[in-house]
């Protein structure tokens, strides 16, 4: 009778265990989920404004067509992304058509003058900023959650459950280039 109680006891150990691991990824889950929100958030916030931006640039530089159609395109490609991979190849490359868009507004006097411009391309560099705190976010949870799931034992529990590993928001090649000034 007491080896029964015993071996009772270390089932209902087991079972303790594997509930208390199963709560803890579901917990690391949700923080890389909320995570991906809040990059979603400031993405999108960028995301509307961008027209504002190309209307403002527009007016003063209406010649300069592919940097605007580039503008366009990629905010087009961001509208399309499906994973968190394609959405972060998709914003990298707004991200070089904003740059661009930057550097054809420089040949502008008139544009960089204007206080419309100036305002928008202020909450322009607050977002990239809030994005960048953003990714770094999510970055962390997923990289929290892939160890969760990845070690001993809890792996066992996150196979059973169907928990997979978390894709990191990286940065373009072109935003890890060290840039090349000139004088």
């Amino acid at each position: 009778m007491t080896a029964l109680y015993v071996l009772l006891g270390i089932a209902a150990l087991v079972v303790l265990w594997a509930i208390s691991v199963y709560n803890r990824l579901i917990r690391m889950r949700n923080v890389k989920d909320e995570a991906w929100s809040g990059i979603d958030v400031q993405l999108k916030r960028r995301f509307d404004l961008i027209p504002n931006l190309m209307e403002t640039v527009k007016g003063y530089a209406a010649h300069e067509q592919e940097t605007f159609q580039k503008v366009t395109e990629a905010r087009a490609a961001v509208m399309k992304s499906g994973s968190i991979l394609e959405r972060a190849q998709s914003e990298n490359m707004l991200s070089g058509a904003l740059k661009s868009l930057f550097a054809v507004a420089e040949n502008y006097p008139e544009l960089k003058a204007s206080t419309n411009f100036l305002h928008l391309q202020e909450q322009l560099t607050g977002l990239e900023d809030d994005i960048q705190m953003s990714r770094r976010y999510y970055n962390g949870a997923a990289r929290d959650f892939n160890i969760g799931i990845a070690t001993f034992p809890a792996v066992l529990i996150a196979q059973k459950f169907g928990f997979h590993k978390a894709e990191f928001f990286e940065a373009d090649e072109a935003d890890r280039e060290t840039p090349q000034v000139q004088f």
